[in-house]
């Protein structure tokens, strides 16, 4: 047909060539515009999450390269050109093709982390499951995406016939430089199968809370080589992803986001630890922070100056326990200030009979 065309046309070659291509190229783009339409008006109404969404915002610039060299590579067998142009030509369209459609699988994989993100929410109360899901997906979609890469680097090298001749060449000393790439890349190895077993035995997980290297803080990122945690005032604390196998850290949420907290209270040795038992249960009953799960109150320690009383309360969250504890430090602390405020600290000095005490010097 296109053949019969340019017969009709009668157009010299370099014109019909520049034609056909741009033909090519335009149709590709309304191709691809054609499906976006259609596409987007499947999802007009959709104001929260939508897979047809986010096809669109992951692979709408790759199918914008993909297509129009697709169509560019149908007709160019219609072109008249001498056989080394048409082999160059050829082989520049085989290279773009091969990148365009690396760029569509590495949108493909983010598509599917957009499913995933949505399916396993973080911002429920309880989230465990939530986490593991995560966590692998975090991995798993970083992997992809390097295997992609690699892959179609591969491709492209393999398209020249005479990098195939130097690869097969070089197979034959792949064992020995196996060895020595092993030996010079043992750490990064080694970070690398830390990010493996992280990623499916889950000593962490994304948003656990950690206390490591003496901060208290939460997992933001778990990457192929190092992690990200971010400490309660807003510091990142970035540490290699073989330090959670190797070293002991606190990790608060590992089975669950559910914690104790402990408040203490000194006081004298008179304090009344019936009625402030009575007052803690009666500031605890209604507080919304508070779990229902655990509330004690018990002394824990007594020294030659104070009692120590230990508050235990429970919550869903340790943000939640924390601010739990400081709230029953305040009323606690103001119930003893207005009802029995004789009960404080003091120091007591004895003075025996006879003895008369030790006055400062007037001037």
């Amino acid at each position: 047909m296109l053949e019969s065309l340019q017969q009709d046309l009668r157009l010299p070659p370099f014109l019909w060539n520049i034609l056909l291509g741009c033909a090519a190229l335009i149709s590709g783009l309304i191709i691809k515009y054609l499906v976006a339409v259609v596409l987007k008006f499947t999802s007009r109404n959709v104001t929260d999450y939508s897979l047809v969404r986010s096809v669109l915002k992951r692979l709408g610039k790759p199918i914008n390269y993909f297509l129009p060299v697709l169509v560019f590579n149908m007709v160019l067998p219609f072109m008249e050109l001498d056989k080394k142009p048409m082999a160059i030509l050829s082989k520049v369209v085989e290279i773009s093709l091969i990148i365009s459609f690396g760029f569509m699988l590495t949108g493909l994989v983010k598509v599917f982390e957009d499913f995933i993100t949505h399916s396993y929410d973080l911002k429920k109360e309880d989230n465990l499951r939530e986490r593991k899901m995560r966590t692998q997906l975090q991995f798993v979609r970083k992997l992809a995406i390097s295997m992609i890469m690699v892959l179609t680097l591969c491709a492209i090298l393999l398209s020249f016939e005479n990098l195939r001749k130097i690869g097969a060449g070089l197979l034959t000393g792949v064992g020995v430089g196996g060895i020595i790439i092993g030996f010079a890349a043992q750490r990064s190895l080694a970070n690398f199968l830390a990010g493996m077993q992280i990623a499916f035995t889950q000593p962490i997980r994304i948003d656990d809370v950690l206390v490591v290297e003496g901060e208290w803080g939460r997992v933001e990122e778990i990457t192929l080589t190092y992690v990200v945690v971010g400490i309660w005032d807003q510091r990142k604390l970035i540490l290699p992803i073989n330090y959670f196998i190797e070293k002991p850290f606190q990790n608060w949420t590992r089975t669950g986001s559910a914690i104790l907290g402990t408040a203490f209270l000194y006081l004298d040795y008179t304090a009344p630890i019936d009625l402030l038992r009575v007052e803690f249960e009666r500031v605890l009953k209604d507080q919304p922070l508070w779990d229902k799960r655990v509330q004690v109150m018990q002394v824990t320690n007594i020294t030659e100056r104070t009692v120590e009383v230990r508050m235990l309360v429970s919550a869903n969250s340790s943000g939640k326990a924390f601010d739990l504890r400081c709230y029953l430090r305040e009323k606690m602390l103001s119930f003893i200030q207005e009802h029995h405020a004789y009960c404080l600290p003091k120091t007591r000095a004895a003075i025996e009979e006879g003895e008369q005490p030790l006055l400062p010097k007037q001037v």
